[in-house]
C-alpha cells in the first residue's frame, strides 16, 4: 500500500467514525472530561489526540509494518487537527 492509499483508507476510518460516534471534536471533548476526572487534572481534547498518536507510535516501535496501527495514526493525525481549529 503506497502513502496516498493508506491516507485514503484512514479518511475512510475517520469517516465510519464519526457516522458512528459522532465529530471528533465533540467525542474527544467528552473523553478529555473524563480523563479529567480520573487523573485529577484538566485534560484538553488535543492532549486526549496525543497520547492516543503516542500510543500508537510506542506500538509501531514493536512492529513498525502493522497497518492498522499506522492508519490509526493517521487517522488521530486529522482528529487532532479537527479539534485544534
Amino acid at each position: 500500500m503506497n502513502g496516498e492509499t493508506l491516507l485514503e483508507r484512514a479518511a475512510s476510518v475517520v469517516a465510519d467514525r464519526r457516522q458512528l460516534y459522532g465529530n471528533a471534536s465533540a467525542i474527544f471533548d467528552h473523553v478529555a472530561e473524563r480523563w479529567s476526572l480520573v487523573l485529577g487534572m484538566k485534560v484538553t481534547a488535543a492532549q486526549v489526540m496525543l497520547c492516543l498518536i503516542d500510543l500508537k507510535v510506542a506500538r509501531l516501535v514493536y512492529d513498525p509494518s502493522h497497518l492498522d496501527s499506522v492508519v490509526d495514526l493517521a487517522g488521530y493525525a486529522a482528529c487532532l487537527r479537527e479539534v485544534t481549529r
